[in-house]
């Protein structure tokens, strides 16, 4: 058979043409891995898949949180006490504490409390309670007075602890309460004691 220009084809030549052009067609499919050349893009996430994102993206932040929180209490050097076998050795172990929580310029108050001993410092008072009795209510809310007339905080510092009524007040005014032990350490007894001794003065909201 004569093609175009003429030149002879036989049925052994157009056969192995033929069979040429498959190879070549199955090669190019190979190349492609059967299918078209286009990128694939990867399906949507599901409901479950972003739920779990988001989850970890929450613990995420729950952990940098918490790890500010104790690169701060780790900041500050241990708490170093003054046993107590005195009013003075009381009201030392306080000056001494308020100077770790962060304040500076610690003294003797200028306003004497109605019971105890007082102390100020810039932006705070405190009240040391030596007395073997409980504080009391009229204590908490004398002391919380006094700190709103200098439009400072106020602590509370006692030996013997707080009368029920006194914890209450003090929590609804948002006054930190210690008790202070024998060894001169005081001890965190409501919430706004405890964040304060967690993180100090220089690190609160």
């Amino acid at each position: 058979m004569a093609d175009a220009a003429g030149t002879t084809t036989t049925p052994d030549t157009a056969d192995a043409q033929g069979k040429t052009t498959a190879r070549e067609a199955t090669a190019g499919r190979n190349d492609t891995g059967g299918q078209d050349a286009a990128p694939r893009l990867p399906p949507p996430a599901g409901p479950r898949e972003a739920a779990t994102a988001g989850t970890s993206v929450t613990g995420d932040a729950v952990s940098a949180t918490g790890a500010a929180t104790s690169d701060a209490a780790s900041a500050r050097p241990p708490f170093r006490s003054v046993t107590i076998r005195t009013a003075l050795d009381a009201v030392t172990a306080t000056a001494l504490y308020l100077r770790w929580l962060g304040y500076r310029g610690v003294r003797r108050a200028d306003q004497r409390p109605p019971s105890g001993i007082g102390l100020a410092a810039r932006g705070v008072v405190a009240q040391v309670d030596p007395a073997v009795r409980p504080a009391g209510l009229r204590d908490v809310e004398c002391l919380w007075l006094t700190a709103m007339t200098e439009s400072a905080d106020c602590l509370y510092f006692s030996l013997a602890g707080y009368a029920a009524d006194a914890r209450a007040r003090a929590d609804a005014l948002g006054v930190p309460l210690f008790v202070l032990d024998l060894t001169g350490t005081p001890r965190p007894v409501n919430a706004p004691a405890e964040a304060l001794a967690a993180t100090g003065l220089e690190n609160r909201a």
